[in-house]
């Protein structure tokens, strides 16, 4: 059986994995027969924010206690990821791509990324094996890989930021996924769009099918 790491990054869209997205993404792999495993980093995220109200609270949380919310319990720290033991990478979107995992939300693209992530996505890359990404995340890819293609669906500024970053963006909507079968990346737009949780489920879906093929 084929097994696949996801990275989170907290648990909630406005500060860390986008709930619907990474649990779609887990069905997704369950029902496409891929094992899996969690992982996020042993940080803490960059605010905390009031989820009814959009506000940022007072607190501070670490994103990897938060992520364990989504993964039951059953995950490590991203430390623990040997990207040798794995067949390909995944990431769901979220806001805590953009605050955790880099600093796409305050930087645009001037981020960076964190360098476990940064090291872990490179050393799927050079292995030659699969990697996905879901909504905001392909901002993270295309920083750490050079002109690689991706999709954000038909964001115009974020579109433009991964071009500046020197990759290439292509247009997709909920149906469509964007594979770069050079670096074996797969993209697909999810909660970048407008999108129904029906809809995010068939991207999510679609994107996993196609990571299958270039397994």
């Amino acid at each position: 059986m084929k097994k696949v790491a996801i990275i989170l990054s907290g648990c909630g869209v406005y500060d860390g994995a986008e709930i619907h997205e990474s649990v779609l993404a887990m069905l997704a792999l369950a029902k496409n027969g891929l094992d899996y495993s969690i992982f996020a980093p042993d940080k803490l995220q960059a605010h905390v924010i009031n989820h009814l109200t959009g506000e940022v609270i007072p607190e501070s949380r670490n994103v990897l206690i938060e992520s364990a919310r989504i993964a039951r319990g059953d995950i490590s720290a991203l430390t623990e990821l040997d990207p040798e033991d794995y067949d390909a990478l995944l990431m769901p979107g979220g806001f805590g791509v953009a605050k955790n995992l880099s600093s796409f939300a305050f930087e645009g693209a001037d981020m960076e990324v964190d360098p476990q992530v940064a090291a872990i996505v490179k050393a799927f890359a050079e292995s030659k094996k699969v990697i996905g990404a879901l909504c905001i995340a392909p901002t993270v890819i295309a920083k750490v890989l050079s002109k690689v293609e991706v999709t954000i669906g038909e964001d115009e500024e974020t579109a433009n930021a991964i071009e500046t970053m020197g990759a290439k963006h292509i247009p997709a909507d909920y149906t469509e996924v964007v594979v770069d079968k050079n670096y074996k990346v797969v993209t697909g737009p999810c909660y970048m769009l407008d999108s129904t949780i029906l809809q995010v489920a068939e991207n999510a879906e679609n994107v996993v099918k196609a990571m299958i093929e270039l397994m």
